[in-house]
């Protein structure tokens, strides 16, 4: 351990990080169950109390740097009602990003509609009233359908219950997610404790009558700050940013109080310590993380999103790393995770076997994985799309997001002071060796290499792509990425070593040297984010042919299907199919307000998720078009067990249905042709689009490939 380092290390103190995290807690929207939401008061006042904190700490250059955001304010929400046997019961409820004021207490009719679908309203009148309704947003459907799905049918207010997937924890565990939908169509959460006695009544009675008291107000386009201090080095222009973000649902202890108090608490021993930085390190508490932005799928980061796309988009090209910080004062697992983009694996690999903490057996007995690449729930994925390479500690490995995350479990009795002193030490270890850099050890050939694992020649060439040429000239640029990458490597070995040896004349010039490699590096990260990076439907990250092709797979066993007059099978690929599971559940004008607020709508209201689906797939139609004529074959298939069952029993029976259900269609003369014609159609448009994707591809490889070359130029 270098002397720098020990410094550190002993300047730490967990006391102040563990009290800062707590102090975080004091301002909130909701008196009882805590909330700082987007562009609230409450936010605005932690703000200013981060940027007090970050004067005392003695940080430089504090200052609020403001944002536009839609704000939410969550002061309440309280229902009363009486059980079967009379007893009042007084429950408080999670609220959503949406609008609904009741000005005092106000009485609704209340419904239970199921899990939410368009199935479950058949026969249901919810006009002004409230609907409850049973949801699994991990495993099943995000929030924002069934909400939408009770707003078009009159639903005065949408109320979830979770049964699995969040807030597993307790039977009485509140949980919100970002909404993703409209301000207009008001929605709630109810913990299934509180549930379970309004259930019971609603079972034997239809419907009954509570009082509620609410108000959940969204304001568009006002105003927040993400606060900023910084140590300065030697540098002013090159930066090492540290983030994490200081918006919450509940108390938030864990997402995201302890790691501003991690990030502060570095800042903290960096100074004490009297370390002075080669490169200027900069501490960014940000705003609106969990949400931002009304009507939006990619309504969440828009703190980040907007620190980097619009206050200081100067900062691609200056920053060479930012380390951003949720969740890391709990063990995940028995491993510890770092999630970087591609082409930090390498470094980041070599940084912790290097690490040698003393207690990292004791606290994640089976190591720290590096992972790749960086994901979509938190502040790095935009970081790194805007030309910053990130990383974040991994946070989704465990059970934590299942059952404490976004509920009113998230408090410190699940604080782990050794999983935080780990991060402390690591994380501000981690700063200093990216100090010590000549140049962002980027490595451009992994990138290419994950590019050519996930090429599939055997599939490109049938549908007429250029997939061999993509994967010969993947495989170049492979090898350039590493050659150039093996350079960096050793003038970054050569520029630690002057350092150590106090020879700062020739560190400063072989720096000077590095920088002009380091500027076309991350202008090639830059250039490879805006080529390769694509989303899914589902928001994971993914290169652009990957969605095309895994619809076409789909739509080929769709087509097989129907051929052979399997119906449900047809239907089991289509699900698959870009958005199209949710025209198997949900209302057309549902199923297009999400469809359209993806595909047409303004990029400053898509944020991060602009430009990162680019095809899609309508099949609604003919999705109900097969739904009708499985119904129709399903029932032929009861009448005709009935009839068998009465001459066979048991498996016999069993297995003659099966096979007279395979000449179902036949029987009842239902003609397929049309669903086939129109799938075909679809196959040859994302075949165009399959190819023209590699085509894209081979361009941006290119691009970056000529970005690459110049370094070697020098």
């Amino acid at each position: 351990m270098r002397a720098e380092e020990r410094r550190y290390e002993d300047s730490l103190d967990m006391a102040y990080s563990y009290q800062l995290a707590k102090r975080l807690e004091t301002y909130k929207t909701n008196p009882c169950l805590g909330y700082r939401t987007a562009g609230s008061e409450a936010e605005h006042l932690t703000g200013d109390m981060l940027a007090e904190e970050m004067r005392k700490i003695g940080l430089q250059q504090v200052r609020k740097e403001e944002i536009t955001v839609d704000s939410w304010d969550f002061h309440h929400c309280i229902m009363r009602y009486r059980d079967k046997d009379g007893v009042l019961h007084e429950c408080q409820l999670g609220a959503y990003q949406t609008n609904f004021q009741t000005e005092g207490w106000q009485t609704f009719p209340v419904v239970f509609a199921g899990k939410g679908t368009a199935a479950d309203y058949e026969g249901l009148d919810v006009s002004g009233k409230l609907v409850m309704a049973q949801i699994n947003q991990r495993d099943e459907w995000w929030i924002s359908f069934p909400v939408y799905q009770a707003y078009i049918r009159g639903a005065a207010a949408f109320i979830a219950v979770q049964e699995g997937g969040y807030g597993e924890i307790d039977d009485t565990a509140l949980n919100a997610q970002d909404i993703g939908g409209p301000e207009y169509a008001p929605a709630f959460s109810m913990s299934r404790a509180d549930a379970a006695p309004l259930r019971e009544r609603l079972a034997g009675e239809g419907e009954v009558t509570v009082e509620l008291s609410a108000r959940s107000v969204v304001r568009r386009d006002c105003r927040s700050y993400n606060i900023l201090g910084e140590i300065p080095g030697r540098e002013k222009d090159s930066m090492i940013l540290l983030s994490a973000h200081y918006d919450s649902y509940f108390s938030g202890f864990q997402d995201d109080n302890a790691a501003i108090a991690l990030m502060l608490g570095i800042g903290r021993a960096l100074v004490r310590s009297g370390y002075r930085p080669q490169k200027t390190i900069v501490f960014c508490a940000m705003a609106a993380e969990e949400w931002g932005i009304t009507d939006s799928k990619y309504d969440w980061s828009t703190g980040a999103w907007q620190q980097v796309s619009r206050v200081h988009p100067e900062w691609q090209g200056k920053v060479i790393a930012d380390l951003n910080f949720e969740l890391p004062a709990h063990a995940h697992g028995a491993a510890d995770g770092v999630r970087t983009v591609y082409e930090y694996e390498d470094f980041m690999k070599r940084f912790v076997e290097g690490l040698e903490l003393e207690d990292a057996g004791a606290v994640f007995p089976e190591g720290i994985r590096v992972l790749c690449p960086v994901e979509t729930m938190s502040d790095d994925f935009s970081m790194a799309i805007s030309g910053i390479p990130s990383m974040v500690n991994d946070f989704t490995a465990g059970q934590f997001m299942e059952t404490h995350y976004h509920s009113q479990f998230d408090n410190d009795d699940v604080y782990d002071e050794a999983v935080f002193a780990f991060h402390h030490r690591m994380y501000g270890r981690l700063v200093m060796a990216f100090d010590r850099l000549a140049a962002a050890p980027l490595d451009f050939g992994r990138v290419f290499k994950a590019l050519r694992d996930c090429a599939d020649l055997e599939f490109s060439q049938a549908k007429g792509a250029d997939g061999a040429k993509l994967w010969q000239q993947a495989g170049e640029a492979m090898e350039l990425g590493q050659r150039i990458y093996g350079r960096i490597r050793e003038m970054n070995e050569q520029y630690a070593a002057f350092l150590d040896e106090g020879r700062e004349k020739e560190a400063a010039a072989l720096r000077e040297k590095a920088r002009k490699k380091e500027q076309l590096l991350l202008q090639a990260f830059r250039k490879e984010q805006d080529h390769f990076v694509r989303l899914d439907w589902h928001d994971q990250v993914l290169f652009p042919h990957q969605g095309v092709r895994e619809n076409l797979i789909h739509l080929e066993k769709a087509i097989a299907s129907l051929e052979k007059g399997e119906v449900r099978q047809a239907l089991e690929a289509i699900y698959q199919i870009d958005n199209n599971r949710y025209a198997f559940e949900f209302d057309r004008a549902v199923f297009d307000h999400f469809t359209d607020s993806v595909m047409n709508q303004a990029p400053e209201r898509l944020q991060w998720g602009a430009g990162r689906i680019i095809h899609h797939e309508n099949l609604f139609e003919l999705v109900a078009s097969l739904k009708e004529k499985a119904r129709r074959m399903e029932a032929w298939r009861q009448d005709a067990a009935g009839h068998l069952c009465e001459d066979f029993a048991g498996d016999e029976a069993r297995n003659l249905c099966e096979d007279v259900s395979v000449g179902a269609a036949g029987d009842l003369c239902i003609d397929f042709a049309g669903e086939i014609a129109a799938l075909k159609q679809v196959e040859a448009a994302q075949t165009a689009c399959y190819i023209d994707d590699i085509a894209y591809m081979l361009h941006g490889t290119e691009t970056v490939m000529q970005i690459l070359m110049e370094t070697e130029e020098d």
